[in-house]
């Protein structure tokens, strides 16, 4: 099993150079179902793992003139915050056991997986509705500051409760409230998700036991991956690839809820 956790991690940096998106949504399955680590502390690697990358990814589109860096800034200011102060204060908190429903026990890991699973339906819908290429339409900005912020506390909590990244979010929301042309909300994206993921992270390293190694090892294997991506995202359009993702994306999700709720119920 590690070794196709190899393979995928290399799949993870090619969709973040690609699509600016969809990292860390393969991160936590990669984690959970082929290393077998517990969801809570997969999180946490995803974190660093999708933000080294994405900050690799950054650094090119900054070269390429493809990052806002006022709009990247002003945005990052909120969700940055919230991630740090949901990883460090308010993660440490949740209990292992939550609720009961009859007999089937909801524990922190199995809750934690199946909020993942519905960001991954809702990412997927998002990648593959028609209305969703109309990113590439640039809108004119609104220059609305409170909005900005208000999207960013909502991704950032996002972000720092389940270790996503939420590129597929935030794209959407720079190209409509910030009016940034498709590649470049791109661009910016990678460097908001690299600032949430790291920082968040940091919030991690006092109640968090790391393997670093490994995580080291999956980070190196990501990081071409996102040059690769990014190779393919200047040669063709991603609006097929992106569709393809979505459904392979909302497949994994829907087997994420089945082997969280069946598998706890043949446990029994």
């Amino acid at each position: 099993m590690e070794i196709l956790g190899y393979i995928a991690s290399l799949l993870i940096g090619i969709s973040l150079g690609l699509i600016g998106s969809g990292g860390s949504i393969l991160t936590m399955p990669v984690m959970v179902y082929l290393f077998g680590i517990q969801p809570l502390a997969a999180t946490s690697y995803s974190l660093f793992v999708v933000g080294s990358t994405s900050l690799v990814g950054a650094v090119q589109n900054y070269k390429r003139g493809l990052v806002n860096l006022h709009t990247a800034l002003l945005f990052g200011a909120s969700s940055v915050f919230t991630v740090f102060v949901t990883r460090r204060f308010f993660i440490p908190l949740i209990p292992g056991t939550l609720f009961s429903i009859g007999s089937l026990v909801v524990t922190e890991n199995m809750l934690t997986m199946l909020l993942f699973a519905a960001l991954m339906i809702l990412a997927a819908i998002s990648m593959m509705r028609k209305e969703a290429n109309a990113h590439h339409q640039r809108s004119a900005p609104t220059n609305n500051t409170a909005k900005l912020l208000l999207y960013g506390i909502g991704i950032g909590f996002v972000t720092g409760l389940l270790g996503a990244g939420g590129g597929f979010l935030l794209i959407p929301t720079l190209v409509m409230l910030a009016g940034i042309p498709i590649k470049e909300a791109i661009g910016t994206s990678l460097l908001i998700i690299a600032l949430n993921s790291l920082i968040g992270f940091t919030g991690d390293l006092q109640h968090q036991h790391i393997n670093w190694r490994l995580m080291l090892v999956i980070t190196a294997l990501a990081t071409p991956g996102i040059f690769i991506g990014n190779a393919l995202n200047k040669k063709i359009s991603s609006t097929r690839l992106k569709k393809a993702f979505g459904w392979f994306i909302l497949a994994m999700g829907l087997y994420i809820v089945a082997n969280e709720v069946f598998g706890s119920l043949t446990h029994l």
